[in-house]
């Protein structure tokens, strides 16, 4: 019974283990579905299945024709046409990072906007290059290519060389990461992104950041830097340049500066006057204009020998066939590529669906990008995700569906098969520039370490090292390090819990840690330990040790003791030396001596058996003073409470760990209750085995309050003068009194608690 009184409330009800709950409320055992329930459900086939596997394999289906094309096309348009010419701009600049030639990132701007149009969930996220992305395929790209052939750079033709074998393996490398993310997709296990944590994702895009600006000094200060793709690539890298600097191209240099000043502090514009600014202002496109212009005018290229885009061939490269062998090599960093792209998408399209209140589905973004990703390698492209920049500007300037990324896609169709050549004098150091200021929300996030600080030390830790390791050890092995360690923080997090001693705050049924409360309750000869984390083999030893530093004692010392004093007192006894009498042992010999060497070298398992003393003619108080020469450590503690509300699993090496901690004290005479468990818990404890003829499954409990009610009944009884037929009719009530004891109340009601 529950009695509301103002904003109090007084519960009425009995003492309950969890054996006697079970046996007043019976529970339901509804029918747990097999595999072959599951495999004939997924076999089943009907008109309804059908059409809802149609629609989420083709979520256009279920949005185009609602399309509302009064309210939304004409924002749609603007968006489009804003958001192509980005992409145009982000395409061209980030196959710098590929090491391939400029023109070939535009198809990376194209061919992924097309499929995720048809197979895509989220409304506003912009597919296509991914400086991160970009610059983890251009690792590979290096790596590969190098190994195969030793040509310098390429000079912008595509019939190069070593330009064909860049391409080639930058195109396998983003089909084979499309197969993977197809394969994650059909096999409903997207899930495998939340082993990325934000601050791991955050910190690893922050690396990534670094990464892109160094590749990109060689452009912006035209410098002949070999290619590095081993473990402390980046600092190779940095020693190269500066041992060149001497031979930078100032004219490279100077305009790479001013692009980059201006388009940092039109972006920060761009932000601070968001909500007043009708459409961002579109810098790239201004810059890029205004870079090729000058450079077609002054013939840079001629008069100052600077690197510029080059041939721009109209028209799209034929489909290839990828190669297996770059599969072979390549399966890791590819798999790392996967993941990545699907977690920097699916991240943003979360926080999209979320602002404008719409579901997307993980797994079929999977099959989306992976589907794009097979179809953009096919066509000589590069890997892709979504760009934060540029889904904020097709987001920003009223985009409400794909179809303004559909619209992105044919002003992207416009440069490649008809005005691509007007961008042949751009210099490539005004891409690096461009390339370089979408970075900046990027290298903002260094922030993150300060708030991660003061929020979870744990999550600042994975953020540093992620970002050490992601420098040091370069992309791919970075990211696998870093959800290495992440696992491994969690392991220590579980591996060393800040286990506490609870003790009653408020004198009702609350209990809390005892250290952050001054006004505290403990009943006398109680202990409450509570574990916050899973016990299994690797902290069952840390468990045990914080439990011994709880209660003050080793109960296998104390048991051992015992047994030793045990058998001197069967000794004496035998020998006639000690005499009982109403005060006590009286030994009447003080020459008796023994040794304690014997005792534990030759019978150390006996002295760890239970205490028998039923062959003796008299009982043994532990804590009184025994006969000479045998001392024995005393014990104020009668009952151990186990708050395991918090332990969400136990395996087999932590059951017998646990089962032996419960039998050493149990053994030397303390009562220990187990409270806060689930019934599944229960279960798997009875199915292994864990119970006998000491540890009882008697000893779980509801609630800490039930157990601490129940020793206090049990404490009143074990000290009662009636008999046991007198008990059985007495009825007690429990509550507590406001000198924080607990007090038998004057009438007779049902065995219950009032709080």
């Amino acid at each position: 019974m529950i009695e509301a009184i103002g904003n109090q409330y007084v519960v009425a009800r009995p003492v309950y283990s969890t054996k006697t709950f079970g046996e007043e409320f019976k529970k339901t055992h509804g029918h747990h579905k097999t595999l072959l329930d599951h495999l004939r459900r997924c076999c089943s086939c009907s008109s309804q299945k059908a059409k809802k596997i149609a629609l989420s394999l083709f979520p256009i289906a279920s949005w185009l024709p609602a399309y509302k094309i009064k309210e939304w096309l004409l924002s749609d348009i603007v968006s489009g046409i804003s958001t192509g010419l980005v992409a145009v701009l982000q395409g061209l600049a980030f196959a710098l990072l590929v090491n391939i030639p400029p023109s070939y990132g535009l198809y990376a701007a194209f061919f992924p906007v097309l499929t995720y149009f048809f197979l895509g969930t989220s409304r506003h996220i912009s597919v296509g290059p991914f400086p991160v992305l970009s610059m983890m395929v251009g690792v590979v790209v290096t790596r590969v290519a190098s190994a195969t052939n030793t040509a310098p750079e390429f000079s912008g033709s595509p019939e190069n060389a070593t330009d064909q074998e860049k391409i080639m393996v930058a195109a396998s490398v983003t089909v084979l990461s499309g197969i993977i993310q197809l394969l994650l997709g059909v096999l409903q296990i997207g899930f495998v992104v939340i082993y990325l944590s934000e601050s791991l994702i955050s910190g690893f895009t922050t690396a990534a950041a670094i990464h892109v600006l160094v590749s990109q000094l060689k452009f912006m200060l035209q410098l002949n830097v070999p290619a590095h793709s081993d473990p402390f690539s980046i600092f190779k890298v940095l020693e190269s340049i500066f041992t060149q600097i001497q031979k930078t191209n100032i004219a490279d240099l100077v305009t790479s500066v001013v692009i980059l000043v201006v388009v940092f502090v039109v972006k920060e514009i761009n932000q601070r006057y968001r909500n007043k600014l009708p459409v961002p202002i579109p810098i790239e496109l201004i810059m890029t204009v205004i870079a090729t212009g000058v450079s077609y005018g002054c013939n840079f290229r001629e008069t100052f020998g600077v690197a510029v885009v080059g041939n721009m061939s109209l028209g799209f490269q034929p489909p290839i066939t990828p190669s297996v062998e770059v599969f072979r090599d390549t399966i890791g960093d590819s798999f790392g590529i996967a993941i990545v792209g699907f977690a920097v998408a699916f991240s943003v399209a979360s926080v999209y669906s979320l602002k404008y209140d719409y579901p997307i589905d993980g797994n079929q973004e999977l099959i989306a990008l992976g589907v794009s990703n097979i179809f953009t390698g096919a066509f000589q492209g590069f890997a892709g995700s979504t760009a934060l920049s540029r889904s904020g500007v097709q987001e920003s300037t009223g985009g409400k569906t794909q179809v303004a990324g559909l619209l992105s896609a044919v002003i992207v169709l416009i440069v490649i098969v008809a005005i691509g050549f007007l961008l042949q004098p751009l210099q490539k150091s005004v891409l690096a520039a461009l390339a370089l200021g979408n970075l900046k929300g990027m290298l903002m996030q260094f922030a993150e370490i300060g708030r991660l600080w003061k929020k979870d030390k744990y999550d600042c830790l994975i953020w540093i090292m992620t970002f050490i390791f992601a420098i040091v050890l370069g992309l791919g092995l970075g990211l696998a390090a870093s959800v290495a360690f992440q696992l491994l923080t969690i392991v220590f997090r579980t591996q060393f819990p800040k286990c506490s001693t609870l003790a009653n705050v408020g004198r009702s049924n609350i209990y809390k840690n005892k250290k952050n409360y001054a006004d505290v309750y403990e009943p006398e000869g109680v202990k409450i330990f509570r574990c916050p984390a899973p016990i299994y083999f690797a902290n069952i030893g840390f468990f045990k040790q914080k439990l011994i530093e709880a209660v003050g004692f080793n109960p296998l010392r104390i048991l051992r003791k015992r047994n030793k004093a045990l058998k001197k007192i069967r000794k004496l006894q035998k020998q006639g030396l000690l005499q009982v009498t109403p005060k006590g042992f009286i030994c009447t010999s003080d020459g008796f001596k023994d040794s304690d060497e014997e005792l534990d070298n030759n019978q150390i398992e006996e002295l760890d058996q239970p205490i028998n003393t039923a062959d003796l003619p008299f009982d043994i108080d532990w804590n009184a003073d025994l006969p000479l020469n045998i001392t024995v450590p005393k014990v104020s503690l009668h009952s151990l409470i186990l708050d395991f509300s918090a332990v969400s699993f136990l395996d087999i090496s932590s059951m017998r760990g646990l089962r032996t901690i419960l039998q050493e004290f149990i053994r030397i005479k303390v009562d220990v209750y187990i409270v806060g468990t689930d019934d599944d818990f229960i279960d798997k404890l009875a199915r292994c085995e864990f119970f006998d003829d000491e540890v009882k499954d008697s000893i779980f409990f509801l609630t800490i309050h039930d157990a601490v009610l129940h020793i206090l009944m049990k404490k009143d009884y074990s000290t009662s003068k009636f008999n046991s037929s007198q008990e059985k009719e007495m009825k007690f009530d429990f509550t507590i009194n406001t000198n924080g004891g607990l007090r038998n109340r004057e009438y007779q009601v049902p065995v219950e608690t009032k709080f």
